[in-house]
């Protein structure tokens, strides 16, 4: 079993998550490297070359969305279940419109939770990581 940097493979979830560009990762199954690639030309420094077999799902996995992992709105709303009981129909109630992350920064600003949030979010994050890496047969180092 090949293993992924925790590192790279939180960068390559960020940057598949990134909405602004259509993003793809891939990890190599044989040796735990990873590929990025952008649909924006000279967004990445072409340092390592994208195999072009990168598609074949025996070779290579594609890292997921965050959406796929559940990373998304229910993070959100599992952390103000748990750390914001007392406003947690609003927090619902932000994610209802746009600019719904912004709003709900502001709250943990005006909380005081807004290091909570980040301590909470970079845990779970690396609790599905390493879920995802088992599920797909990949060892995970620090």
């Amino acid at each position: 079993m090949s293993t992924v940097s925790l590192t790279a493979l939180q960068g390559a979830l960020e940057w598949v998550s990134n909405d602004l560009m259509d993003n793809e990762a891939y990890v190599c199954r044989r040796t735990g490297k990873i590929f990025w690639i952008s649909s924006e030309p000279g967004v990445l420094d072409e340092e390592d070359e994208v195999p072009d077999d990168v598609d074949d799902a025996e070779k290579y996995v594609p890292v997921p969305h965050s959406h796929d992992l559940d990373l998304g709105n229910r993070l959100a709303f599992d952390f103000a279940r748990q750390f914001l009981a007392d406003q947690y129909d609003d927090v619902r109630g932000i994610f209802r419109h746009q600019g719904a992350y912004r709003r709900f920064k502001d709250l943990l600003h005006r909380r005081d939770s807004l290091e909570d949030w980040y301590a909470y979010s970079e845990e779970r994050t690396i609790e599905v990581l390493k879920d995802w890496c088992k599920s797909e047969r990949l060892g995970i180092e620090r």
